[in-house]
């Protein structure tokens, strides 16, 4: 059902960029290239210290607004994080704000990853970061909580909402799959909403939107699962090229939806069992790799790519998996407005974007069940909950603290 021309703070995500567009681009460098420093944690963690960087504190764009890119990320395969800063680079620089956005955020990611690709082809090893993500992952999931506080007020407002959210998180944790719950649960949820209360008539139905991608923050795979993987290439590898390791990255970049250990599944599936470029073991290292260093775990990509063919294969592999986001952004962040205008469109949003922030709250306690081990972690999460809540700290400074405390926790043989 059409309506009416939007209010002001429904316009047009174009007219708005334009506006933002003068002398911002530097800007949008700077907050990119700072977030994928520090963005330890997972999607869920990144858009929440995305939603502190440019709601809290620069107020590039209302809450609202943001929400409403995160539930457009939902829509398509791919890193959400990631997606999520090439929309916020858009709506603040247009186009050359997307692609700075983009790369901004995957940068410092993918250059730590190839530096440890390079001393593991030179040394065979990985290097333990334990000691570290110790102090960091209270921290995480204090940031984490904080941001399910405040999207959860914009999007369930309403009893069906926060009842949907509920029985979704429920299902999640029984076991099915995020997938169904995202998108045969938003089919579902709008029928239940058809019956629920009738469709407005008269004027714009506004898009709910709210989300967090369902990745784990950690593969946690123990050696036992890694020895039951064999460790061994395929009986017959197929010849290596640079061709064939693009097309292995485009492909997973252009349809992988899900966790990290559905992006396992699929390496696994063309790199081990298929092609045999690659043992399980050297597998399992770079998904460990790709999960403690800060950015999107699509970085695994630069270490394979380097373990395989060397700088040009790293470049080859990373630039592979991430090129088909900036694409799937570019198509559709200008359909944010003519989803607005549909009743049933916008209803079914509403149930992806509430089954996504039950999973993002799903991912939080499987993550704390890792993360909160003794009291001195309970007591690290509790505390930089306060600081952001009431003092509002930059979450930085947080993640700093708790990987100072974490080495300090080490060094004193805790």
């Amino acid at each position: 059902m059409n309506g009416p021309a939007m209010p002001p703070d429904r316009e047009p995500a174009a007219s708005r960029s334009a506006g933002a567009a003068a002398g911002s681009l530097a800007e949008v460098a700077r907050v990119f290239l700072k977030l994928g420093t520090i963005a330890f944690g997972g999607p869920a963690a990144h858009i929440a210290m995305m939603r502190e960087e440019v709601v809290q504190r620069r107020k590039w764009l209302p809450e609202q607004r943001f929400v409403d890119l995160i539930g457009l990320t939902n829509l398509i395969p791919g890193p959400n994080s990631t997606e999520m800063a090439i929309h916020l680079g858009y709506l603040r620089a247009g186009w050359p704000g997307l692609v700075v956005a983009g790369l901004s955020f995957i940068l410092p990611a993918a250059l730590m990853v190839g530096a440890l690709a390079a001393a593991y082809v030179a040394y065979g090893s990985t290097p333990q970061a334990d000691w570290v993500l110790y102090g960091i992952k209270p921290v995480i999931i204090a940031i984490v909580l904080q941001a399910l506080l405040g999207l959860g007020r914009t999007a369930l407002d309403t009893p069906l909402a926060a009842g949907w959210a509920a029985l979704v998180l429920a299902l999640y944790l029984l076991g099915v799959h995020e997938l169904v719950l995202l998108f045969g649960g938003g089919v579902a949820y709008a029928l239940a909403k058809r019956l629920w209360e009738r469709p407005p008539r008269g004027r714009p139905v506004a898009l709910r939107s709210i989300g967090g991608s369902p990745v784990a923050a950690g593969l946690g795979l123990s050696s036992a699962q890694a020895a039951a993987g064999g460790g061994g290439v395929a009986a017959t590898a197929a010849p290596l090229t640079l061709p064939g390791l693009l097309g292995v990255f485009l492909k997973v970049g252009a349809v992988l939806y899900g966790s990290g250990y559905v992006l396992l599944a699929f390496l696994r599936r063309d790199l081990v069992e298929r092609l045999g470029w690659l043992t399980d073991r050297q597998l399992l290292d770079a998904i460990a790799v790709g999960q403690f260093t800060p950015g999107p775990v699509f970085t695994t990509a630069t270490f394979v790519g380097y373990i395989l063919g060397g700088l040009a294969g790293a470049i080859l592999a990373t630039v592979a998996i991430f090129l088909p986001s900036f694409l799937f952004v570019a198509a559709v962040h200008p359909l944010g407005v003519w989803l607005r205008r549909s009743w049933w469109t916008s209803a079914v949003l509403d149930g992806v974007n509430a089954a996504s922030l039950a999973l993002m709250a799903g991912v939080t306690l499987q993550l704390a069940g890792t993360a909160l081990v003794d009291p001195l972690t309970v007591a690290v999460a509790a505390a930089a909950l306060v600081a952001l809540a009431r003092f509002r700290l930059n979450s930085a400074w947080l993640i700093a603290g708790g990987a100072l405390l974490g080495v300090l926790t080490r060094m004193l043989g805790h």
